[in-house]
């Protein structure tokens, strides 16, 4: 209820629209000319944006980046897991995106983003492409490997090409939990509703 606060989020929201309606075309729907670091937080800002302001172009916007980032990042695999863009590079416009280090935070990002675009559309696939993005905290990914430690409670800090970082720090952790949490409460919700 603050208008500051309102008059800040509204100035900024439409700031990333006017990024994304100058950056998108049709081979590359995005907010800039990279893919770098936790990527689903601007289709996520949009999303959320939208629906609050309301503002149908900001909404369009999330929804529209977020499909492309999506399938951006699910392998050609019959498994079609979840694949964050590396942060050895990352992925500029016309170039070759980096494989590795993939990183926890972009798993996490996923899920949240995919799960406000499924409170804002209704469609269960968000909720497939949230949980898909989750799983690769679980060893769907390139690897094969968990990166979530059971034993521990704790998350690895990525993969490299060839193994998964055995250091399990806050961020990541925090990364998994906050992930997971997202999921639990969206379930949770659905069969209260029910």
């Amino acid at each position: 209820g603050d208008r500051l606060v309102s008059q800040i989020r509204d100035d900024l929201a439409e700031r990333l629209l006017v990024l994304y309606q100058a950056n998108c075309r049709e081979d590359w729907q995005w907010f800039e000319s990279e893919l770098a670091y936790c990527n689903a937080v601007m289709p996520l800002a949009m999303l959320i944006c939208g629906k609050s302001i309301p503002n149908d172009p900001m909404t369009s916007a999330g929804l529209d980046s977020l499909n492309w980032l999506t399938n951006i990042q699910r392998s050609n695999s019959v498994d079609g897991h979840f694949v964050p863009i590396g942060s050895n590079g990352f992925y500029q416009q016309g170039g070759e995106r980096a494989l590795f280090d993939q990183q926890p935070v972009e798993a996490q990002t996923m899920v949240s983003a995919c799960l406000e675009a499924f409170r804002v559309t209704e469609d269960k696939c968000w909720r497939v492409e949230a949980q898909r993005a989750f799983e690769w905290f679980l060893g769907r990914n390139d690897l094969n490997l968990a990166v979530y430690d059971p034993n521990t409670g704790g998350c690895r800090d990525g993969l490299h090409p060839d193994r998964a970082n055995e250091n399990q720090g806050a961020e990541s952790t925090l990364a998994f939990l906050q992930a997971w949490l997202a999921l639990r409460l969206t379930e949770n919700t659905l069969h209260s509703t029910t």
